[in-house]
């Protein structure tokens, strides 16, 4: 553990929480100094939350469909966050567009994980795209969330090989697999105060990336 207390950070999801489920092995194991304070799902049947109530996490609720507009259901997401004041907000498989009511609530403290090498590919079907393309390579990247979709400041990027005969399904299936160790990576980063948000940049001990890291 280091000498500086925890992080806490809140994690949003939408479905079978894969990606949490590497947080939470990875905090269990001691590879990552975080308090995982809360877990939150639009979506009450998500397979995530049974994976944080095993794990012993806090976890709630807030339904989309019980909010007439995107900025009254931001609004109260803002308020169920806001009673555990994380220092991260986590978004793994968060199937939810942000207004700029959230973002700037928390501006400079929100993570997402978007399945391709942006700026390649923003938005939905990306493992569809890259094989109509005809890419050799495809994979994920971590950035920090801004108002703009998929745009904000790149953090790291893990990269697989397109192989022949690869179906969308196939390909996510290798992709999965690799978010599954750069987005802890990036939160390792951001908990060890190494990684900040500043200007509209992402800053790595005191150096912009104008790049992402790259794994492997």
């Amino acid at each position: 553990m280091s000498e500086a207390a925890a992080i806490s950070a809140a994690v949003l999801i939408s479905g079978s929480g894969t990606n949490l489920q590497a947080f939470i092995d990875q905090v269990d194991d001691g590879k990552l100094d975080i308090d995982i304070a809360v877990v939150i799902s639009n979506k009450p049947d998500a397979t995530g939350l049974k994976r944080a109530r095993k794990a012993g996490i806090p976890v709630e609720c807030v339904e989309h469909e019980a909010y007439p507009d995107r900025e009254s259901f931001d609004t109260a997401l803002i308020e169920a966050l806001d009673r555990y004041s994380p220092d991260l907000i986590i978004m793994a498989g968060f199937m939810r567009i942000l207004t700029p009511v959230f973002i700037n609530h928390f501006a400079g403290r929100i993570f997402n994980i978007h399945p391709s090498l942006l700026p390649r590919y923003p938005g939905l079907d990306t493992h569809q795209r890259a094989i109509d393309a005809g890419d050799e390579w495809h994979g994920s990247t971590v950035h920090f969330a801004t108002e703009e979709l998929d745009g904000g400041p790149r953090i790291i990027q893990g990269t697989v090989p397109v192989e022949p005969g690869d179906t969308a399904s196939s390909l996510a299936a290798r992709v999965l697999k690799v978010e599954h160790r750069i987005y802890p990576k990036a939160v390792a980063l951001f908990a060890a105060r190494r990684l900040v948000y500043r200007d509209g940049a992402a800053y790595l001990d005191g150096t912009r990336l104008d790049e992402p890291l790259q794994y492997p």
